[in-house]
């Protein structure tokens, strides 16, 4: 039977565990800090979006706080990990979701644009991982996840910034993970597909079955159904992984469907 689209995925142990989460205030960062929390692991959400990042927070109760951050910024880097070690004691976890997204053709995308999509999705992410080395390094290790997309794993036309920047955070992964790997340290990228958010809510799609035909399971995902992929990550069960590409795309990147299946 074709899955309905609701996430039903046993809740990861992430007890004792606090992350940090950027881009937390909605979408895939919300859904992300909610499995933590649900794990029962504590978890600073950090964005640029302070209403909805407070409330975020508020929701999740006493075993998660808010941050104003701006990814750009080093400094803004470094006050949101002190502020999540100030509140919580440590740090396990790292998840670098914070980004924006383009869509114009190359030819019609603004240098100033790229750059500041680059800036964003990928500088934020090498900052972030940067920053936190040490504090993971104290502890002993911990896990970075950083979310790509399946457009790091393709070409897709319409995504000139925002592609090349995801094609960064998947390499940025690896690099990451074969340096770190002494020091206990894992970091993998996780790629979603469409999944409908905030921020792919705009370009008009919808949930349900047969609603994305492009993917062999023939819907989009949820947020939850990527946040699990998180979860896991971030989780000692997967201590075996490092450098890892966890596609969460309903088959996208794999390849289109076969035509009328029903006929086989």
């Amino acid at each position: 039977m074709a899955s309905s689209g609701v996430c039903t995925v046993a809740v990861v142990d992430l007890t004792g565990k606090t992350v940090v989460i950027t881009g937390g205030a909605r979408g895939l960062g919300a859904a992300a800090a909610r499995a933590v929390v649900d794990g029962g692991g504590s978890v600073l959400i950090t964005d640029v979006l302070e209403a909805e990042g407070a409330s975020t927070a508020e929701e999740l109760g006493g075993a998660a706080r808010f941050l104003r951050h701006d990814v750009t910024s080093e400094a803004d880097w470094q006050a949101a990990l002190d502020h999540a070690v100030a509140e919580f004691g440590r740090i396990d976890g790292l998840v670098n979701n914070a980004g924006i997204a383009t869509g114009q053709l190359l030819e019609h995308e603004s240098v100033e644009h790229f750059r500041r999509v680059v800036e964003i999705n990928l500088v934020g992410t090498f900052i972030g991982i940067k920053t936190a080395i040490p504090l993971l390094r104290a502890n002993g290790g911990g896990s970075v996840v950083n979310i790509s997309s399946a457009a790091g794993l393709m070409g897709l036309a319409l995504t000139a910034g925002y592609g090349a920047s995801k094609w960064g955070v998947r390499g940025l992964s690896k690099i990451g993970a074969v340096e770190l790997a002494e020091a206990g340290i894992r970091v993998n990228s996780v790629h979603p597909g469409m999944t409908l958010t905030p921020m792919t809510a705009p370009i008009g799609i919808q949930p349900g079955e047969g609603r994305f035909p492009g993917a062999p399971l023939g819907r989009v995902g949820s947020p939850e159904e990527t946040a699990a992929a998180v979860a896991f990550l971030l989780s000692d069960a997967a201590a075996y992984m490092t450098g890892a590409e966890l596609a969460v795309d309903g088959g996208w990147t794999a390849g289109p469907p076969i035509p009328n299946p029903a006929g086989r």
